[in-house]
């Protein structure tokens, strides 16, 4: 049975005030905020029975208004990168902000994590709805959107779905760092991973996909057995893992399967992921840098986290060979992701 409850827990100013909930199951608590549909926190015990925060984010309502890091937010209309942040539908080119690097990165300037949603209780959890309206950051279309957080024993789900009144690419995912250690650990360098995936998307300098769907074997990015973090991350170029991981090559596959699992053998703690959602981007946080003053005044800084976002391939509407990511009118856009919370 999952205890659901919900307080004032600030107000941001000319916008509005912003709620707390709280889903507390016999075994793990979330906290979620209505800014952003944030998971402010998740807390779980490990084997020496200690609940800890597992999830970055912030002691007060300012530092997510002020955050240019998605900790924990909801991200759209469109996760991860568009190239030059153009793109063409039905024949229209669309020209939307840069704001990373020459690219156009989650929603935009004012994107999805700075809209404060309108919340509803539901069996076990809570659902946020928000109206995007035509034009909005430069998208088509006047886009109604929904997340539903539902806990259940060991399990959080995210349900996402949205409809709109124009074809607009869309592709929505939840943005939370996790450290398994507690937040504020200092790495996630005695964390193992492992990803279902038998490809990955090798990127350019941007970081934008450059089209070919690589095979994972032989590779840093095979990560289909359990890997410590640390070890490869020294293997793998640049800054460190942020890439997509393709669970799915089918343009119209969309059953839910095993994503991903992570586990941090001291504490015993393990996440594992499940999504109907074609591509999970793992990011080991290579642009925290300690500049952000999180939860209890920790510094949170490169590695001090890692990021699942279930999501669909980046890029994909200028990308043809990629699953589908446009939402047409009538349609009904719908996605499923699990995270369950356990100890070993």
């Amino acid at each position: 049975m999952t205890q659901v409850s919900h307080q004032q827990w600030g107000t941001v100013s000319g916008v509005g005030s912003v709620d707390m909930w709280v889903l507390q199951s016999s075994m793990v608590r979330v906290e979620v905020l209505t800014l952003g549909a944030i998971i402010r926190s998740v807390y779980y015990k490990g084997k020496n029975d200690k609940m800890e925060d597992v999830v970055l984010g912030y002691d007060d309502l300012e530092g997510y208004v002020s955050d240019k890091r998605y900790l924990g937010a909801v991200v759209g209309r469109v996760a991860n990168r568009i190239a030059r942040g153009h793109f063409v539908v039905e024949g229209k080119e669309y020209q939307l902000d840069i704001n990373n690097g020459p690219n156009a990165l989650h929603g935009g300037l004012r994107g999805f994590n700075k809209a404060i949603w309108l919340a509803t209780e539901v069996d076990g959890g809570v659902s946020l709805s928000l109206t995007s309206p035509d034009g909005d950051q430069g998208y088509p279309g006047e886009v109604q959107v929904s997340v539903s957080y539902t806990l259940q024993g060991e399990t959080l789900t995210a349900e996402y779905r949205a409809r709109s009144t124009k074809t607009t690419p869309i592709n929505l995912t939840n943005h939370s760092y996790f450290n398994l250690s507690g937040q504020g650990a200092a790495d996630v360098y005695d964390h193992e991973v492992s990803i279902s995936a038998q490809s990955y998307l090798p990127v350019d300098e941007t970081s934008i996909p450059t089209g070919e769907i690589r095979a994972v074997e032989g590779t840093p990015f095979d990560l289909r057995k359990q890997v410590l973090i640390g070890a490869r991350l020294k293997e793998v170029p640049g800054q460190g893992f942020d890439h997509n991981f393709c669970l799915s090559l089918r343009r119209d596959d969309w059953t839910e399967r095993h994503a991903a699992r992570v586990c941090h053998p001291p504490s015993g703690r393990v996440l594992e992921v499940s999504t109907s959602q074609p591509g999970v981007q793992f990011y080991t946080a290579n642009f925290l840098d300690g500049s952000i003053a999180g939860k209890g005044g920790f510094r949170y800084m490169k590695h001090s986290a890692f990021c699942l976002e279930t999501q669909n391939w980046p890029d994909a509407v200028n990308q043809a060979s990629f699953p589908d990511c446009l939402l047409r009118p009538g349609e009904e856009y719908h996605h499923v992701t699990r995270f369950t919370f356990t100890t070993v």
